[in-house]
């Protein structure tokens, strides 16, 4: 009630005081030829507000409130503006544009308190525009952007994809999505990202420990995803796509709509995905590696002098099949069950089955409901950004044939975020940001069977971030305290207790240091170092179950405690009209990594248990010390005068091992192999009479 009584109180005292505000125009020209740029992207990231240049390059912002903004000019084919403005009173400022190949500079909202330039920013980020995940088309978000150096994935099907940064994943790597952590049952292998892909305008990966700003669970990285950007004031617009991939006939349909009129901006978008199974050279078709999603989502909002207050709602909806995998043995063909007038009877899998995008048994259903308010408010001279959120995640398994709509596990989990900060104004170049963040979780079990046991979870932390801009070198870091309360409910099947209740509390102390130094235009060195922490998560600590997607019973380890992580990034950026250059560095101490390990039986062997008609290898939880290091480079070279040619390479390499043998081994488990990437693109004309846009790509 106080959070509520706090938000509609500031929204009263905000609206009570509006007025007319300030006016920011100007005009972007070409820096050579003095010719007006049409169509220019100005935009104001701490504000949402963004707009274009008209017929005569002329843009311009109303009803705004004195301060200091950060601006973004962009254009195709010229080197991006970013500049720091001050507004005391109405203002024109216009801009000149220098022609480039190559974009070498950009903004990022990630790891930062507020609106950042990439070179100022000592932590590596990578930015990956709507345009590029437009034409890197593939089956998720993950598998789409996982080409990025030092990004890879772990699949389990063409649906489901899980990020891995500098080899950590699971609850190691953070999902953010418009201001608010992503919370979905991320810990299970077949546990995918419940986001429309197709509803993404941009993506920020940032590669290191980011405690500082997120608390637990960023010890590898942090991909910020920021779905909806409002159109120009005065704008309405709308976009259809259609998509086919051929392999598993896969089929998408994506729709959105929005505006911006006078201060209110709305939208609205949905997407529908279907997909048969999909064929490798081995298998042929796999049979129920099939799925297909619906998802919808809607935006509205106030864009005014004193800020701005945006609501967003969106649902995901999918299904998908779990291969199993099972084969004829005389035929080689794959099998499935079916009801035969109530007995459960084995045959062949058909064509027509390969083809059908409605998933066989086993399979798994998976909705998600999010609404998010994302709000900043200016306070004098100072602004308060506050974002709350309510999610829900229902994660269903079907694999009883005799009854369909049996669900054999049923994860119910509900989260309530929230994000507070209070940005004090900019003094001597000092900007500095205090802020409390976190989230209250309630989880419970409506399945048949059960992996974990219920859990409430209350999250909170505080820190206080500060950057400073000394002629060249921008010093940033912070501090952060962290708590985390953990209670976890008893089961009793029967006699037997299934889950012991317990409670525990993990508290942690996380910040970063680092310097980013601007040798010049084309040069930028970076350091920083990072602590980083993880609490366990209720898996780790209470399992006790068998896992159908993974073949594996897990136990729980309630001794566990806290993964910590103490983290040095070097990176080294250079940037002409035709080449770019991009080399990072790291080195990584891990104290008390958590990973499962396979139990020995008495006998020495894989130790099995029998759940029903099934067995399970044993796995339990354990930890100890380990290290990961690595580098990450690309070079983009644009040939001049071949404009039009692109030569991108990318290379990433990470070596994770732990301080002891275990079974044999002290590799890190999962870490990605070494990887080259090259590739080759070719632009054509932005404009033609026929087509725009027209691209080709290729690569090893």
């Amino acid at each position: 009630m106080k959070f509520k009584f706090l938000f509609f109180s500031i929204i009263l005292a905000m609206i009570s005081q509006a007025q007319s505000g300030i006016r920011f125009s100007g005009k972007i020209t070409d820096q050579k030829t003095g010719e007006a740029l049409v169509g220019a992207s100005v935009y104001l990231p701490d504000l949402r507000r963004g707009t274009n240049t008209n017929a005569n390059g002329e843009f311009v912002f109303t009803g705004l409130s004195s301060g200091q903004y950060l601006l973004e000019i962009s254009y195709t084919g010229y080197s991006n503006i970013i500049e720091n403005i001050e507004l005391k009173s109405n203002q024109v400022k216009n801009f000149s544009m220098a022609a480039a190949i190559i974009e070498n500079e950009t903004v990022t909202v990630t790891g930062v308190s507020r609106a950042t330039s990439v070179k100022r920013t000592p932590v590596p980020v990578t930015i990956i525009r709507k345009e590029d995940l437009f034409r890197n088309m593939s089956t998720n978000l993950v598998d789409n952007i996982a080409k990025t150096p030092g990004l890879s994935q772990v699949s389990t099907g063409p649906a489901v994809s899980k990020p891995f940064i500098r080899g950590l994943g699971y609850n190691r790597v953070l999902v953010v999505n418009d201001g608010i952590r992503q919370e979905g049952q991320q810990w299970g292998d077949e546990h995918g990202i419940e986001i429309d892909e197709q509803n993404v305008s941009k993506v920020e990966v940032l590669k290191g420990p980011a405690s500082l700003m997120y608390g637990s669970d960023a010890l590898a990285g942090v991909i910020n995803i920021i779905s909806f950007l409002p159109p120009s004031e005065g704008q309405t617009r709308g976009n259809i796509a259609l998509g086919w991939m051929d392999n598993n006939r896969q089929r998408n349909l994506h729709a959105d709509l929005g505006g911006n009129q006078h201060g209110f901006v709305w939208g609205l978008n949905g997407s529908l995905k279907a997909a048969g199974d999909y064929k490798n050279r081995y298998d042929g078709y796999v049979f129920n590696s099939k799925y297909n999603e619906k998802d919808f989502g809607m935006f509205g909002g106030f864009n005014k002098n004193w800020g701005f207050t945006h609501f967003y709602f969106t649902r995901f909806d999918q299904r998908l099949g779990l291969v199993e995998g099972e084969r004829d043995d005389a035929t080689g063909e794959f099998l499935k069950q079916i009801n035969n007038g109530g007995v459960v009877e084995t045959v062949l899998a058909t064509k027509a089955d390969f083809k059908t995008t409605d998933p066989f048994l086993p399979m798994q259903r998976i909705q998600h409901n999010k609404f998010v308010t994302d709000n900043s408010f200016r306070l004098g001279h100072n602004r308060l950004t506050m974002a709350l959120g309510y999610q829900r995640n229902q994660r269903q398994e079907f694999g009883n044939v005799l009854q369909p709509e049996e669900k054999n596990l049923w994860f119910d989990l509900g989260t309530f975020n929230y994000n507070l900060q209070y940005h004090l104004d900019e003094k001597k170049d000092w900007k500095t940001t205090i802020g409390v963040n976190g989230m209250q979780q309630a989880s419970l079990n409506k399945g048949t069977e059960v992996l974990i046991p219920e859990y409430d979870l209350f999250d909170i932390g505080a820190f206080i971030y500060t950057q400073k801009k000394a002629d060249r070198i921008t010093y940033s870091g912070g501090i952060r305290f962290d708590n985390r309360h953990l209670q976890s409910k008893e089961l009793v099947e029967g006699s037997t207790i299934r889950f012991q209740p317990f409670t525990r509390d993990f508290s942690n102390i996380s910040g970063s240091a680092g310097l980013s130094f601007e040798v010049n235009k084309s040069l930028t060195l970076k350091f920083n170092l990072a602590r980083g922490f993880r609490a366990p998560s209720i898996p780790e600590l209470a399992s006790n179950g068998a896992h159908e997607g993974t073949n594996r019973y897990e136990y729980g380890n309630q001794n566990l405690v806290s993964e910590t992580s103490l983290q040095a990034d070097a990176g080294i950026e250079a940037a002409t009209e035709h080449v770019s250059v991009n080399v990072s560095v790291f080195y990584n101490s891990l104290k008390n990594f958590i990973y499962y390990r396979k139990l020995a039986s008495v006998n020495g062997g894989d130790s099995m248990i029998v759940n029903g008609p099934d067995e399970f290898f044993a796995f339990r939880f354990d930890q100890q010390n380990a290290k990961l290091y690595g580098v990450e480079a690309n070079l983009d070279i644009h040939p001049h005068p071949l404009d039009w040619l692109h030569l991108e390479n990318s290379f990433s390499w990470v070596r994770g091992v732990m301080a002891a043998s275990k079974d044999g081994s002290r590799n890190l488990p999962l870490i990605p192999a070494p990887r080259l990437i090259s590739d080759i693109k070719v632009e054509l004309a932005q404009k033609g009479k026929k087509l725009s846009n027209v691209f080709y790509e290729t690569g090893i």
